[in-house]
């Protein structure tokens, strides 16, 4: 464990872990992102734990989790954003002390290639997040019921329908053949229940 006291490696845990929190946070999936960061800031945890640390510093890099919660929750408010990702930044950079509370015992390189590259994809992908989430849904699922369209299987406990130019799954109370045009008259999930409207294509 004495590998993790250098200050340079224990800074490299350190963004590694609050790196893969933030991806965790924004794009959620199987666990594996976040059970990788825990295991990682386990590591950093013990390092700080161990190392002389610069007390503004960690308020800082704490203090930047305000800003960050705001740009999350109000996506159009990116310069919370900017001032997250800068707290994060200088918090980590300076959080292990030098000789004296203004020098870093990080490789100022080091930190800064660092901060540059993790700064700049967070800032990209965060932003791709962001946008993505202000963005209107392409299809209005509940605008489905009521709408027309034709029957591309038979259809009555299962089959499909092309509703609003795609297809979907589709059950009926009563048997319907292919090419028999039909109205939604319900949405269940992704499966939407049809009845007949017209004959079938000749």
């Amino acid at each position: 464990m004495e590998i993790l006291l250098n200050p340079d490696l224990a800074y490299l845990l350190l963004v590694a872990g609050s790196f893969l929190v933030i991806l965790a946070i924004f794009a959620p999936g199987t666990g594996i992102l976040e059970i990788c960061a825990l295991f990682i800031l386990v590591l950093a945890g013990w390092a700080v734990y161990n190392l002389p640390i610069n007390i503004w510093a960690l308020v800082v890099l704490v203090g930047g989790v305000i800003p960050f919660i705001v740009a999350v929750r109000k996506s159009g408010k990116q310069i919370y954003l900017v001032i997250a990702l800068l707290a994060f930044i200088i918090g980590s950079s300076f959080l292990f002390r030098g000789d004296s509370w203004w020098q870093p015992a990080v490789n100022p390189f080091l930190a800064l290639v660092v901060s540059i590259l993790t700064g700049g994809f967070l800032w990209i992908s965060i932003q791709k997040v962001l946008e993505a989430d202000k963005r209107p849904p392409v299809h209005d699922l509940e605008g489905l019921v009521g709408a027309v369209g034709e029957a591309k299987t038979d259809i009555h406990e299962q089959g499909s329908v092309q509703v609003a130019g795609e297809l979907w799954s589709a059950f009926s109370q009563e048997a319907i053949s292919r090419g028999v045009q039909v109205r939604v008259i319900a949405r269940h999930g992704f499966s939407l229940e049809v009845a007949p409207i017209s004959k079938p294509k000749s």
